[in-house]
């Protein structure tokens, strides 16, 4: 089995081949050794090989009794199938006993034909469960314990049959038991107790407060430093782990090695952080870390990832993180070394469907990360809400089926069972490199948070909950009884445990921070910008004329071999007009100059997005398709120094722009954008633009350079294709967080993608991207605007040349509607009226405006004219500090009014006639061609 053997289509470099067969075609179907899914024989083949086995036993059996063994042998292996299928089912998971657990009748003998005596004749097995004959009644007792014990195993929806013996080797058979020697057994007894006397400590300690604690779920602590070590000795050397609330600061202290003192600092109500380094900070249980730990000698470094109250948002930024160092580690073709993990709760599991959308990513090229390992806090029990109107699906982890990945079912209360089925898990996962998920059932002992009352909706379980031993107490107990430990062993290890914390305590009191951790490692050159204004002003964002011209030469040539598209052929020839001629250089020819001068500066470049290989509007074409066999050509790739990679996405924005985000985190030398197909498309990842991108660096003291490419534009096309919700972007910009731009000129978006990665920060970057513009005859660029002494303009002025002096009307706008004003403007001889372009609009540009404005000395009127509805854009955004410009220019008292279409539900009208009279409407007000429109 390869390790793309998950991969509908491969990791190549550079150039995908063609694919034999169709290109949805499953390479790991069919099955290719004969065997079909059930692991039965037909009746011939069965006959013949009981034939075979009697005789090399010596016995001799006529056709009847051969036939009558082969029959037994059959019905016998269908009894396998069955537990192998559905055994689960009968499973002794749950720890408080309230799941029924009745053994379905397919699962017993007697549901297979046999019965009586039939149960202790020998059938024949064939090396099944380790058996080359046994008796019915061995045959069910090993299924059982096998099959029914503290550990359920699903399985048989996988299609690959080495992925199903791989698991059937190590969980079938009469010798298969859960063994750990004596020492282990301790040292999973300690770390249990080291979670449950943790979570007493903090309870103790600060009454009332939410820790949301991991009480009644102890068992994963041994269970994950379990993927630690069996990790470590298989070749992984970097964990990233995702998880919500619950058992948060537990991991942190008893997996991750967090200092004690630092979370008892932050409980107290200080930052783990310096004074001197701002940010909003975050409650505690949001908070990641990073740190190593040894096991056998082996080193693994470990990171958390910060997330936000939205349960499972943080699993697609994990994954992206893990990729980013999988590249960055030389790893992509192994994905051994960089490990995900995510934590779940079990109603987030299965009622969220970004959970869906990151295992959707799994095996997808550009984004498979070599499997993730899922743990899944079964605590049958979401807030208030109980599994049967929490989900449709027997399971919280029935959604992982559609991507075939194996279920490992557990008693919580079997520390043993459940660090077994992770050391399974570990296993599996570096072998196949494919998703694997572990349901812990367990409990929790309180309410949702520590202060909240459970008793209201789930009397019965809190009831059997508080007369319930803890994890520890029953353990221990066990232990005791198989002579491991003496009765009063669990005792001494909690005093001694408890005597630490205590140590810790008093040390938290005086804890104080010396640096933060945002800057090391692969952001080491990389600080906060001085202050959002002058920070970016001076950057060298031009290129040299030879490299222009290399560049150019890789962009227009046509590699021997390659037949291309007849249209494509023609925008080539138009591209080699532009770099012969030196003018008339589009958006999609400025993007593909940035994105190869980047590379050959060393840097890398992702994009990723639905269609972004040819673009939405068939604009971009950064993957040139054979005509004739298919083969892909991507000219970029062919740069040297740096890596080019394009990917068209699965149709997903939520998962995968929490990906992009997580990429961009871990790697800030590379650009990485995400691409909407249309700009409101982003409405389906809110959620990561307000958490993460908007707000991670002042909660978290995460920076990231991700770039959001949001086609934006009034055209007459319909509400859902026209607006990128401008206003919202806007609204959350404060404290020189993330930089808005709506960019008109092809070399001025040259420039901004440049900037993004030579400035010594990370920012991220919202373009609203044209549609229109993309083709349109004045949003062109001469080659001289790339190279020498150009850079990126935050305004920018009309193409007619009036002289400031002269200007009594000044229209200010953003965007395409600026071509729109000029045209007009022209068209009817006004020379008074100067149309001003705002390309950046935060940080807003106020410092440049003002300049601009103070030159203005007849200046009557300031319009501020924008296509979007009055209530969307960026009007409201921009009225009270196109007035603080005003005031700074010397134009006090003066202020900007408003010319654009009225406040609207809808972002856009889809009746053509009424766009194009709003647009003209608008128009002409801005430019005083009409009675100003009241306010």
């Amino acid at each position: 089995m390869g390790n793309d053997a998950h991969n509908f289509l491969p990791e190549l470099d550079g150039q995908d081949g063609p694919q034999p067969g169709p290109s949805w075609a499953n390479p790991r179907w069919p099955l290719t050794d004969g065997a079909d899914l059930s692991g039965a024989m037909d009746p011939t083949a069965m006959r013949i090989a009981v034939e075979k086995a009697a005789a090399k036993a010596g016995q001799a059996m006529d056709p009847a009794a051969i036939t009558q063994a082969a029959d037994a042998s059959i019905r016998a292996m269908m009894l396998v199938r069955t537990y192998r299928v559905r055994g689960h089912l009968a499973a002794n998971l749950d720890p408080l006993g309230l799941t029924k657990q009745d053994i379905p009748a397919d699962l017993t003998p007697e549901y297979h034909g046999f019965s009586g005596a039939a149960l202790d004749q020998k059938v024949y097995l064939g090396g099944t469960l380790g058996f080359e004959w046994a008796t019915v009644r061995e045959l069910v007792e090993t299924l059982r314990k096998n099959y029914c014990g503290h550990v359920g195993c699903e399985y048989m929806h996988i299609a690959d049959v080495e992925e199903r013996r791989f698991l059937q080797e190590r969980i079938e058979g009469p010798d298969k038991v859960i063994q750990f020697t004596n020492e282990g057994k301790k040292a999973i007894l300690g770390a249990v107790i080291r979670g449950e006397e943790y979570e007493k400590f903090l309870g103790k300690k600060y009454v009332g407060t939410k820790r949301f604690g991991l009480d009644g779920g102890e068992s994963m602590i041994p269970a994950l430093e379990a993927v630690i070590k069996y990790g470590g000795a298989m070749g992984v050397r970097e964990i990233v782990y995702g998880m919500a609330h619950r058992g948060r600061l537990n991991v942190l202290a008893n997996v991750m090695a967090k200092p004690y003192r630092v979370i008892f600092h932050e409980f107290s109500g200080g930052s783990a952080n310096p004074d001197d380094v701002g940010g909003s900070g975050d409650v505690k249980y949001h908070l990641g870390t990073s740190t190593d730990r040894e096991f056998d000698g082996i080193k693994v470094h470990m990171s958390l990832v910060p997330n936000p109250s939205h349960l499972e948002a943080v699993n697609p930024v994990v994954l992206g993180k893990v990729r980013a160092q999988q590249a960055i580690h030389d790893d992509l073709s192994k994905h051994e070394k960089v490990l995900p993990v995510l934590l779940h709760g079990d109603a987030a599991f299965a009622g969220q469907g970004v959970v869906w959308e990151c295992l959707g990513l799994s095996g997808v090229r550009g984004y498979n990360t070599g499997g993730c390992l899922h743990f899944v806090i079964n605590n049958q029990i979401g807030f208030t809400t109980s599994p049967q109107f929490a989900r449709s699906s027997p399971y919280p982890s029935d959604v992982a089926k559609g991507v075939q990945a194996p279920i490992l079912h557990v008693n919580g209360d079997n520390p043993e069972a459940v660090t077994f089925a992770c050391k399974l898990a570990i296993e599996y996962r570096q072998t196949f490199k494919r998703d694997i998920v572990i349901d812990m059932w367990c409990y929790r002992r309180f309410g949702h948070n520590e202060g909240d009352e459970p008793g209201f909706t789930q009397p019965l379980m809190y009831e059997r909950i508080r007369a319930h031993d803890r994890v520890s107490e029953v353990y221990a107990k066990r232990l005791a009884a198989e002579g491991v430990i003496s009765p009063d062993d669990a005792d001494h290890m909690r005093y001694d445990f408890n005597a630490l914390l205590e140590q810790e305590f008093e040390a938290g009191k005086g804890y104080k921070a010396n640096e933060a951790d945002w800057f090391g490692g692969r952001w080491s050159g990389l600080h906060k910008p001085a202050d959002p204004e002058t920070a970016r002003r001076n950057v060298d964002t031009a290129i040299s004329p030879k490299l222009f011209e290399s560049l150019g030469r890789t962009l227009t040539t046509i590699p021997e071999g390659l037949t291309v598209h007849k249209t494509l052929a023609r925008v080539l020839d138009a591209k080699r007009e532009m770099f012969a001629s030196g003018t008339g250089f589009d958006w999609a020819t400025a993007e593909a100059l940035a994105f190869g001068s980047l590379v050959s500066e060393g840097f890398g470049v992702r994009l990723s997005g639905q269609d972004s290989g040819r673009g939405t509007f068939s604009q971009r074409h950064a993957i040139w398709v054979d005509q004739k066999d298919e083969h892909k050509y991507i000219p970029l790739t062919t740069l040297p120094h740096g890596k080019f990679e394009v990917y068209d996405s699965v149709l997903s924005e939520f998962g995968v722009l929490g990906f992009e985000y997580g990429f961009a985190g871990a790697d800030p030398k590379t650009l990485v954008m995400w691409e909407a197909q249309f700009g409101d498309f982003a409405n389906g990842a809110q959620i990561m633009i307000d958490q993460f991108i908007a707000s991670g660096e002042a909660k978290w003291l995460r920076a990231n350079g991700l770039v959001m490419l949001l086609p934006h534009g009034f055209e007459g096309q319909g509400p859902e294709h026209s607006s990128a919700r401008l206003e919202r972007f806007l609204q959350l910009c404060a404290d020189d967080n993330i930089q808005v731009c709506n960019i008109t000129s092809p070399a001025n978006y040259f420039h901004v993608l440049r900037r993004q990665m030579l400035r010594p920060f990370r920012k991220p970057l919202v373009i609203m991207t044209p549609k229109s513009l993309l083709r349109h005859p004045m949003a062109k660029s001469d080659a001289a605007r790339f190279q020498v002494d150009s850079h990126f303009m935050r305004i920018l002025s009309d193409k007619t040349e009036i002289a400031d002096a002269k200007v009594e009307r000044l229209v200010l706008c953003s965007g395409k509607v600026a071509y729109d004003l000029m045209e007009k403007r022209d068209a009817e001889g006004l020379e008074n009226v100067s149309v001003v372009r705002l390309e950046q609009l935060y940080p807003f540009p106020g410092e440049p405006l003002a300049a601009r404005l103070q030159k203005m000395t007849g200046l009557k009127d300031v319009i501020w004219c924008q296509e979007e509805p009055k209530n969307n854009g960026a009007w409201f955004f921009v009225e009270s500090r196109i007035e603080q410009a005003l005031t700074a220019a010397g134009h006090a008292g003066m202020r900007p009014r408003y010319a654009g279409r009225n406040a609207s539900a809808s972002p856009a009208t889809g009746f053509a006639k009424t766009h194009l009279a709003q647009q003209n409407a608008l128009v002409a007000d801005a430019l005083g061609l009409t009675p100003a429109a009241k306010a």
